[in-house]
């Protein structure tokens, strides 16, 4: 870690996630000074426990029709994706009758096509950013296979495989013979599977983070471990982040604190509708199993990718705010449904992660500068797509920073969008 210079920057980014660490890269390659400010490791939080696919086609929202048939029954049962912690249940209610007023197809087309924008070159520019490093094999091409106990639910006309392929996606069914060849780790529970092609998978995403965070500092960014505690305008080009150690002044300020973002923005005068989302994962790292492509197991809504570290079984999501400890009973679920998945990992060791997705309503993130303030750059909200979202994100707040216009319609992520 570089330590704090003193000197006015061109742009502080405040949250050393994977999406503030592809700003600052796309910064400095524009030629900013760039400082990096997270109380943490920088991509060593959220962005380090996350089911590790890469992918141009997670273009499907999370909220699509007949959502609402399903969430009683998920929320009702222990083992189920969706969880809400009681004490948090009146306080997610705004925020979950909008979620779920986003759940039809016209919707669901039009936020997928703005989602395209961002996963779109998504494998690209990892390799981009990660060329040079020594560690550009911590990419690895894959498939995301989508597999089924009840092979009559592999339907390719279903709308988030039909969302993929008008976007240009290739995907497969195949049959349990060819599941087994292809992943013969897996449970022979599994009757059909879906093949969506053309992606990539990170082999390990803390070490990425911690990549892409040390490039950044060799090519002369500053990165500042600090606990933010306010952001202040004192004029057009002159921002103040106020720390514990004390204050970093610049021209303008991007924040991509992730789920903590709302509390910075709070004292500015902005309310926005962003939830904590928790993720689970839990790591099996002494497995002789192996997985080639990341499997997500459609009736537990949860992901196996093989890892440097082991094989992460990944998921849930737990409505809890930000400061509640994590809930062992899901941990005990992600087991369960990691023996049923790879029947090797039943008896085998385990460790355990829990980390917080950043989640507006409209599933969307917000990119761009926030109205009557310039110069502070909104790049948070990504919910489960910020490992494939991040670095398009990164260029788009490089340009916008830069002020070059983006050859793109950035409307669906702006900050008004909430009023």
């Amino acid at each position: 870690m570089t330590s704090p210079s003193g000197a006015v920057a061109d742009v502080t980014i405040v949250g050393g996630g994977i999406v503030g660490i592809c700003c600052a890269l796309s910064l400095i390659e524009s030629g900013k000074t760039v400082r990096l400010i997270d109380r943490e490791r920088p991509g060593q939080g959220a962005s380090s426990g996350n089911a590790g696919v890469i992918s141009p086609w997670s273009v499907v929202p999370q909220a699509m029709p007949g959502l609402w048939r399903n969430l009683p029954r998920w929320l009702l049962d222990p083992g189920g994706p969706v969880s809400v912690r009681p004490e948090h249940l009146w306080k997610l209610l705004p925020w979950g009758l909008r979620f779920l007023a986003e759940a039809n197809e016209k919707t669901a087309k039009r936020k997928s096509e703005a989602m395209s924008l961002l996963t779109e070159p998504c494998i690209d520019l990892y390799r981009h950013h990660l060329k040079g490093t020594g560690q550009e094999a911590l990419v690895r091409d894959s498939y995301y296979v989508n597999v089924y106990r009840d092979p009559k639910k592999a339907n390719l006309d279903l709308l988030d495989y039909r969302l993929r392929t008008a976007l240009g996606a290739d995907i497969e069914r195949i049959e349990a013979d060819e599941l087994r060849r292809l992943e013969p780790a897996l449970s022979t529970e599994f009757k059909a599977a879906v093949l969506i092609k053309g992606q990539a998978r990170a082999l390990s995403p803390g070490r990425i983070g911690e990549v892409l965070c040390n490039k950044f500092a060799a090519t002369g960014g500053e990165v500042i471990c600090d606990e933010v505690r306010s952001v202040q305008m004192a004029a057009p080009d002159d921002w103040s982040v106020s720390c514990e150690q004390g204050n970093f002044q610049s021209h303008q300020v991007v924040l991509s604190a992730g789920a903590w973002s709302a509390r910075l923005l709070a004292p500015l005068g902005i309310r926005l509708p962003l939830e904590g989302e928790r993720g689970y994962h839990v790591m099996f790292p002494e497995t002789g199993a192996g997985l080639t492509n990341s499997i997500l197991d459609t009736d537990h809504k949860v992901v196996a990718s093989s890892m440097l570290e082991g094989i992460r079984i990944a998921g849930m999501s737990e409505f809890a705010g930000l400061d509640m400890p994590a809930n062992d009973r899901l941990f005990a679920v992600l087991r369960q449904v990691a023996s049923r998945l790879i029947p090797e990992l039943t008896s085998m060791r385990s460790t355990t992660w829990m980390g917080t997705r950043p989640s507006l309503p409209d599933g969307l993130p917000c990119i761009g500068e926030v109205p009557n303030l310039p110069g502070l750059h909104m790049a948070f909200g990504h919910s489960h797509y910020g490992l494939m979202m991040a670095p398009k994100t990164g260029k788009l707040i490089a340009d916008l920073v830069s002020g070059r216009l983006p050859n793109s319609d950035l409307s669906a992520f702006s900050p008004k969008r909430f009023g």
